[in-house]
């Protein structure tokens, strides 16, 4: 025979099964609380790269990237072109792109698009356009844009940066003006 509790019996049950619960668990946690600490585990100690591990790497900085936009802006201005420069660093992080007063809407990502190209490659993006009649697929690299106005920045012959222009009526004009930004970094 099944015996069944009163309801005042299930509920003082109920509350005795959540106070043993509740007791396990505040014990548990000031028992975790007052242990003493382990001993620090030498192999959990952070590693320490030696100098034959490591490389060092030169990178333009942020005063030299605007320099260097600056420049390509005033070339662009001397000759009536709206233009946008961008200027990434080895890696094709944007350091600076500048969108010059009336430069088209599509210019600013052609332009951090060449320059992360020019700099990918360490060659002019005139000269990469060429590349695609033998590989067609490396405009399907994302990121990339195989069109002229982008060249690399050098360090030692390593290159360091790229500096992207578009937005001129021509990929010949953009370099040109790409060019003179670098230009001003010497």
């Amino acid at each position: 025979m099944k015996k069944t509790l009163s309801r005042r019996a299930r509920v003082a049950t109920g509350g005795a099964v959540l106070a043993a619960v509740a007791a396990g668990t505040f014990g548990t946690v000031a028992a975790n609380a007052s242990a003493p600490e382990a001993a620090p585990d030498p192999a959990a100690a952070p590693a320490v790269a030696g100098k034959r591990d490591t490389t060092t790497s030169t990178h333009l900085t942020t005063a030299a990237a605007t320099e260097a936009a600056q420049a390509a802006l005033r070339a662009a201005g001397k000759e009536g072109q709206r233009i946008t420069v961008a200027v990434v660093d080895r890696n094709g992080n944007t350091i600076v792109t500048l969108r010059g007063d009336g430069a088209g809407p599509q210019s600013y990502e052609s332009a951090e698009r060449k320059a992360y190209t020019a700099v990918s490659w360490n060659a002019p993006t005139s000269e990469l356009e060429g590349r695609l009649e033998n590989a067609p697929n490396l405009k399907d690299i994302p990121g990339t844009l195989f069109l002229g106005g982008g060249v690399p920045v050098t360090a030692g012959k390593a290159p360091i940066a790229g500096i992207g222009v578009a937005g001129a009526p021509s990929g010949t004009l953009d370099e040109k003006f790409a060019r003179a930004g670098a230009a001003a970094l010497n």
